[in-house]
């Protein structure tokens, strides 16, 4: 018996370490210092790949997966959207009508949820293309008839190569003008509508290659249709082909549940930010377009009032930047940002004034290289006007991280970022969520691209703006990496999602596969003998005004805050932020005062919770701010 002990002492010392672990993080003081993590038990059915995080008004969770990076899933036209209700646990599978994998999102006035962008086409990488391909830009001459054509319509090179469309495409009747005016009065001057198409050769391999601009024919047309509507395109490659992205936008309904298609963007987008602005319109910007280029600066704003997109200021991003509305309008670009780009392009961070369009950088990040996959947060409370980066990597697959933590103080003239406490270790994909104590919950994140090299960090962190320090948080179970995210749930809980590893080991050698368990975080309020209670008060709150609350112990509330709720993906969440209420107390009651500032509380619906001294807050009332 001694003999077999001692021949296993490592995995007995294993066996018990794990034991004591388990019985240590499940003791009541453990608990009440550094929290506790679950995993939530979801059916086979229901287990989706969560791209997508966003709470909706009624408290359900929308996770959308689409396609979820998964090509044979997107060959197949399956797509997915799950709704979790974490009051009872509930999942119900959502129809998913197009592939919203890696599209943006944002909370609407009226509580509907905006869903713009996806997936069109996914990225063949070097060495893998088949076919020679390249952007086409199609022309209609003829004033008075537009056309449609279906995908796989054949475009004629003049030596006879051929390329088909990828997909669908129509064309607008030519514009047609009647001049006017000293020695042109009735003269017609017609100009072409134009498309763009991603086309690819008919013939594998180097049989489709063309290095020379050229006028293509289209197939099936005839006689004057043949001159009037043609292509035009530089080169046909075997270069590497990137993903492309759909202009196709929806708003979610929570109380139908279901998608509903509005107008579409003006741009197909893959990878684009969604920002809510403070007259309650939603910004679209970067992204990759419907040929897998890089959006040069073009950007448009969502009207929820007439479902339409319109024109906004040109600015150029990376794809999923960090874009925060602050105090007065400006928008505030952190310089987070998750990928598409060069690196020397759009990096560096600013304050955009969409009025003038001018952009004013903001200095003093250090690690400046890296701050590709990071993390970025408005610091609560949002009167404080300060925002926080969290690590990062270097551009690409590139094996840098940093543990470096910065804060831009948006107040001051000028604003600069100033260094904050490092992180544990350099962290990619770092997941971050305003808690409704005023601090920040961290967790999860990889050393290196991807995961790679069995790299995920199983550790949390909670910041606190007072001291500006972290404190240990418990560990958890899950790693948590590319196409991960965290949300706040309206009983002071955070869900944490997906993860995306390359590889499942540390030699790189076995593809990994998608994380599909969600493990919850109760934080260390949660584990205080009792919570304040928030009664009876109105639904919908007015800015500059006051509304006022039953509560059996007022005594005990001492903050109050509104917290718009999440809209994460790709580790970027603009939409959460936490503003301080005014609280007065009075016998069975207290009353709380909203500011008047548009833009600290943009429009739409929010948490709203109140703290006692201790930091532990209520389950969250769900008000409108119009």
């Amino acid at each position: 018996m001694l003999v077999i002990a001692g021949l296993n002492a490592p995995a007995a010392v294993s066996y018990a370490e794990r034991t004591y672990h388990a019985y240590k993080i499940n003791q009541p003081g453990y608990k009440a210092h550094y929290g506790h993590w679950k995993l939530l038990s979801v059916p086979e059915k229901y287990r989706v790949r969560a791209i997508h995080a966003a709470l909706l008004r009624t408290g359900k969770v929308l996770l959308i997966a689409g396609s979820g990076n998964d090509e044979k899933r997107f060959d197949a036209g399956t797509f997915d959207t799950l709704l979790w209700d974490p009051a009872n646990d509930t999942f119900k599978l959502i129809p998913t009508p197009e592939d919203l994998f890696c599209g943006g999102h944002s909370q609407l006035p009226g509580g509907n949820m905006l869903v713009a962008g996806g997936t069109a086409r996914y990225e063949v990488l070097d060495g893998e293309v088949e076919r020679a391909a390249g952007p086409m830009m199609v022309k209609n001459e003829d004033p008075d008839r537009g056309r449609r054509f279906a995908k796989g319509t054949v475009f004629r090179a003049p030596d006879g190569k051929r390329y088909r469309a990828t997909r669908p495409f129509r064309l607008d009747p030519a514009e047609k003008k009647t001049l006017k005016g000293k020695g042109q009065d009735g003269k017609v001057v017609v100009k072409a509508s134009e498309t763009r198409v991603f086309v690819e050769s008919v013939k594998k391999g180097k049989a489709g290659l063309r290095d020379k601009p050229a006028q293509y024919t289209i197939g099936g047309l005839k006689g004057r249709a043949k001159q009037d509507v043609y292509g035009l395109a530089q080169a046909m490659t075997l270069d590497k082909q990137d993903y492309q992205g759909i202009k196709a936008t929806y708003e979610f309904d929570p109380d139908d549940e279901r998608y509903v298609p509005v107008d579409p963007m003006e741009e197909a987008r893959w990878y684009p930010t969604l920002v809510t602005l403070d007259d309650g319109r939603v910004l679209s910007v970067s992204g990759l377009d419907d040929v897998g280029q890089i959006i040069n600066g073009i950007n448009e704003i969502y009207d929820p009032k007439t479902k339409k997109w319109s024109k906004a200021p040109r600015h150029y991003f990376p794809t999923y930047p960090a874009l925060f509305l602050t105090k007065g309008g400006k928008l505030f670009y952190s310089g987070s940002n998750a990928g598409y780009g060069p690196a020397d392009k759009g990096r560096v961070p600013g304050l955009w004034d969409l009025n003038r369009n001018t952009f004013q950088p903001v200095r003093g990040l250090t690690d400046a290289d890296q701050t590709e996959t990071s993390t970025s947060v408005l610091l609560p409370p949002a009167q404080e006007q300060k925002v926080m980066i969290l690590g990062g990597g270097g551009v690409g697959e590139s094996k840098k991280s940093t543990p470096r933590t910065a804060i831009a103080d948006l107040t001051k003239n000028p604003p600069r970022y100033e260094r904050g406490p490092d992180l544990p270790q350099g962290t990619r994909y770092l997941s971050s969520v305003i808690l409704p104590n005023d601090t920040v919950f961290t967790t999860g994140g990889s050393h290196d691209y991807r995961g790679k090299g069995d790299s995920d960090i199983h550790k949390a962190q909670i910041y606190s703006p007072l001291s500006n320090s972290f404190q240990r948080a418990a560990d958890p179970t899950v790693g948590r990496n590319y196409h991960s995210s965290a949300l706040l749930l309206p009983d002071g809980r955070v869900a944490t999602f997906g993860s995306d590893p390359l590889y499942a080991d540390r030699a790189n050698t076995q593809p990994g596969t998608f994380e599909k368990r969600v493990e919850i975080y109760s934080p260390p309020y949660l584990f205080a003998k009792d919570r304040p209670v928030l009664g009876a008060g109105p639904s919908e709150l007015k800015r500059g005004g006051e509304a006022t609350f039953r509560t059996r112990h007022p005594e005990r509330i001492t903050s109050a805050k509104l917290m718009r709720p999440s809209a994460v993906t790709h580790t970027t969440d603009v939409e959460q932020r936490s503003v301080q209420l005014g609280v007065t107390r009075q016998r069975g009651a207290v009353t709380l005062s909203v500011p008047a500032d548009r833009t600290l509380t943009p429009p739409g619906w929010y948490m709203l919770f109140v703290t006692d001294a201790k930091g532990t807050p209520s389950k969250a009332t769900w008000v409108h701010l119009p």
